[in-house]
């Protein structure tokens, strides 16, 4: 860092991811976090999830972590709150899987129904 105006882009950067992980309404990303998630590749996930929602300028997203989700065996899972809707668990995420859940069920509203829980269950 060489100057005031670097320090200040580092700043504003900075606001940007904690705002995309601190908003309240809107819709809700919340991805498992735990070891077992970890090991599976939700860090990748999470990373994949923030740089598309950031490249899409989408503003009523808010991403989260937590712990276990409870079903380690389908990891990386990350669960989507919908304002009013139902949640949507979705499961054996990947970096590309996780752009595609912004794009059709984030920006346009269409659940994956073949990247979710109930597909893997049946």
């Amino acid at each position: 860092m060489k100057s005031l105006d670097e320090l200040k882009k580092i700043r504003e950067a900075s606001l940007d991811k904690i705002d995309l992980r601190n908003k309240k309404d809107g819709m809700r990303i919340v991805v498992g976090m735990a070891t077992c998630g970890i090991s599976a590749g939700a860090r990748d996930v999470l990373m994949a999830l923030l740089e598309e929602i950031k490249s899409r300028n989408l503003r009523d997203v808010t991403v989260t972590q937590t712990g276990c989700i409870g079903i380690c065996r389908l990891e990386p899972i990350f669960e989507v709150y919908s304002p009013g809707g139902e949640k949507v668990t979705y499961v054996n995420m990947t970096p590309e899987k996780a752009k595609k859940v912004i794009s059709q069920h984030i920006v346009n509203n269409k659940v994956i129904s073949e990247y979710t829980i109930g597909a893997v269950e049946e």
